[in-house]
Parts: C-alpha cells; structure tokens; sequence
C-alpha cells in the first residue's frame, strides 16, 4: 500500500477532467479580478494536520478563487501583453505536468531536450541566425535578458581587464524594458542610456551617444528591442546590429513580445537585423500562443554562454562528464537556473501539430486588426491616434478626457464583461491602449469599446 498522498482519486480525476474540459471547449470568460462584487474569500483554517476534501476544495476554487482573476486568454483581454495558448498547448502542458519531465540536462531529460532544441533551432533560422546557434526555454523574459547581459558582461570584462568589474556598460534605449534596466542593476554595473529618436532606438542614437559620452571604451555591449511593449516600435535592429558587429560588442535583442513578428509576411522584414545578435529572446508565451511561462532564449554561441552559465557541483559533474557531444546540451548550462520544468514541449507540440502557416495567419490576424482599428479612429470624432500603429499595438486618445476618467471606464468595461482594457501613459499624458494578440478578438468588440468612449 503506497502513501494516501500518491494513490489515484478516480473520482477527483473526472472533476479535474470536466473542470479543464469545460475551460477548453466554451468561450473564456474575462471573469473580473480584484474587480470582483464578491468579497475574497477567507482561507484561515484550510492548511490543517487532517487536509480537506479534494474535491470541495476544487468547487472552492472554481466558485470563490477563480472569479477573482482576469483570464488573460480571453480574446477580450486587450491590456498589457495578453496570452492566447492554443488548445494543443494547453492540452501537451497537460502531459507535461502529468509526466514527471526534469528539463535540466541531456542525461536526464534527452527526450525533452531534443524536442525543445528543434523548436529553439527554427526560431534562430526564421531570426537569421547562424546554423548551431541555440540555448533553452526559460521562464520569462527577465529572466532571459538577465541570464543573456550576464554572459555579455563577463565578455565584456574579460576584454576590457583595464576597467574595473562595475565600469563595463551596456547602451539601451531609455524605452529598453524595465527588465533590462533591473538585469543591469543586479549585475552591478550601469548603463548608457540613449534617448532615442521619436522613441526608436537607431545607429545614429548611439553613435552620437558614444561621440559625447568621456567613456566610450566603457560600453561592452547594445540592447536592442524588437517591439517595444507599450507601443510595438521595433528599434535600428539593422543599423545597431551591424555597429556592434563592427566594434565587437556583445548584441542583445530583446524581442519577448514583439520577436514573434518573424512569423509575419507583412512585418518580418523589419526584424532582419536580428541575424546580428548575439544573444536573442522572444516569449512563445505572448504572441505565439504557448502556455505561461516560456520564453526562447537563443545564444549565436552557445558554447559561450555554457562557459559562463553552468553550474559547476560535484554532483553535478555526471552533467558535463561524457565525450557525447550531446551533453553540451544541458539546458541547465544556458541561463541562470537549474532545476526547470519542459516549459517548452508545449510551444514545440504545437508547432509541429498546427503548423507554421497557422502561426503566420494567426499573428498577421493580430497586425491587421490593428491596422483596421486605426481606421475606425480614425473615422470618429470623440477618439485620436496618439501615434501610428506598430505590430499589434494601438495608443490613443478619449478627446478630453482626465486620467480618472479613463480608470474609471476601464473599470465599467471589466464589471460589464466587455474587455479588460487598461490606459498607460505616453510622454505624461494618460491614454489607451488596445493590445491585440488573440486571433479571435473581433473587430465588432473593438468598435464596441471604442463606442463605449462616448459618454
């Protein structure tokens, strides 16, 4: 007889069964997060030395924990960057959770591995980058532009041994994501922050940054954004890329959300300049419609990045001890993790089982929709663009309206079960923001919200 904790609940299962199933097969709800009418519900007592029922903790959390959240896969999830996994993603982390899976090293994990680097492998080709570029999946992109600066300023101090540790630097654009700015300061050193020309980051930017900066020598490396997340705008990748090539500067293009664009006919070719970089990311989990939380962190050397990332353990030597240079491998010698789950099996099933033309249509659908979207503004008279469109973002503006106007629409349209629509600020100014990624968000919901402006 096992441990009670490890036997199988046959009942529970078909609970849990009819729970996911109904998730997956009916429209998702936006439900309404700390907006709720309910009050939270009190949890004292429940961590207990008998345990509870199983299963009416599940009714618990379906009916008093889960109306408290705001599902981020609605297609009425228009804020921040949404996620829309699709159902053979969602089906596979399944599999995934349910099969025991330790994605940290080729001896453990082959299967995984293997699975993973052919996924990782078509997203540095579609990139342009070299044949043998690679890296692993990691949780998110901070932590992918975190585990790739690392490794570019430990280069960067190694040709630079005249500086002290903490004056190596990297150039960004003072529209860089907030991750990077926090990666940099965990990494103790500092920035070159370059203000950018209408808020794209461009050769010209830099070069005249370095030209006024007493220390340009200091700068070891350039971050570049494909698709900045408040506003979509897709940095000089080219111009910048082929700089740091020129000046060998370790290259990093932070494309979490706006990378996913290479799978766009309209729109891939303004991120060719990402075959310069040395280190890339892009989240599977944003706009290619993987499960949270994944993002592709693509080395142009991974043998680099593995001399600067792995863990060295005396356990651990059985990773790195074999002559099969497929233990070069480990995922574990890529960012700054160990442990991980096969975050990215469920991206890669996907994309085997759907296709790349679905993945094409499916992020063009989100482009176009802006691009009609900017139509509609532009055809009515209480709205305006604040500026052009990028990728799948559209910033603009209730004519008059004060900041607590727009919180408190963006509140009525969450009560209402309309969409979850949240206002951010452009150059101090409080406007809106409609960020499309769900290939069923339609074009009836947005002239609905756009109408709902009117009063």
């Amino acid at each position: 007889m096992g441990h009670q904790m490890f036997e199988y609940d046959g009942k529970l299962a078909n609970e849990v069964y009819e729970y996911c199933r109904d998730r997956l097969t009916h429209p998702v709800p936006l439900d309404f997060g700390s907006l709720s009418t309910d009050p939270l519900p009190s949890l004292e007592g429940l961590i207990r030395p008998e345990g509870n029922d199983a299963e009416e903790i599940l009714e618990f959390f379906k009916h008093r924990l889960a109306q408290h959240v705001v599902s981020i896969d609605s297609p009425g999830f228009l804020a921040f960057i949404p996620n829309a996994p699709t159902k053979n993603s969602l089906f596979f982390d399944m599999v995934v959770a349910c099969s025991g899976l330790n994605g940290t090293s080729w001896l453990e994990s082959a299967g995984v591995v293997i699975a993973e680097n052919q996924a990782l492998e078509f997203l540095a080709d579609m990139a342009g980058m070299p044949k043998g570029s690679g890296g692993a999946f990691v949780s998110g992109g901070s932590m992918g532009n975190l585990s790739s600066l690392t490794v570019g300023r430990d280069l960067g101090r190694a040709k630079h041994p005249e500086l002290l540790p903490h004056e190596v630097r990297f150039a960004i654009s003072d529209d860089a994501h907030s991750s990077i700015g926090k990666a940099l300061h965990v990494l103790g050193i500092e920035a070159l922050i370059v203000e950018a020309d209408d808020h794209r980051f461009t050769r010209a930017n830099l070069e005249s940054a370095l030209a006024n900066d007493p220390h340009p020598d200091s700068v070891v490396g350039v971050v570049a954004t494909s698709g900045t997340t408040n506003a979509g705008i897709i940095d000089d990748v080219e111009g910048l890329g082929s700089f740091a090539r020129e000046h060998d500067l370790w290259f990093h293009v932070d494309g979490a959300y706006g990378g996913a664009a290479l799978f766009s006919p309209t729109h891939r070719h303004l991120l060719a300049g990402i075959r310069h970089a040395d280190s890339f990311i892009v989240d599977p989990h944003k706009w290619l419609f993987a499960p949270l939380d994944c993002c592709a962190l693509v080395y142009r050397n991974p043998a680099v990045a593995r001399k600067v990332l792995a863990q060295q353990a005396s356990y651990l030597d059985v990773l790195h001890g074999s002559d099969d240079e497929n233990y070069e491998w480990n995922p574990s010698d890529f960012a700054i993790h160990l442990s991980r789950r096969a975050r990215g099996l469920p991206f890669w099933f996907s994309l085997v089982t759907n296709g790349v033309r679905a993945y094409e249509s499916a992020v063009q659908a989100a482009i176009d929709l802006a691009a009609r979207t900017v139509t509609i503004i532009d055809e009515m008279d209480h709205v305006e663009l604040v500026r052009e469109s990028s990728l799948s973002i559209v910033l603009y503006r209730r004519i008059g309206w004060e900041p607590y106007q727009y919180n408190a629409w963006s509140q009525k349209l969450l009560r209402d079960q309309i969409a979850f629509v949240t206002p951010t600020k452009w150059e101090g100014e409080t406007v809106a923001r409609l960020a499309f990624l769900h290939p069923d968000t339609s074009e009836a919901l947005v002239r609905q919200i756009l109408e709902s402006m009117r009063d």
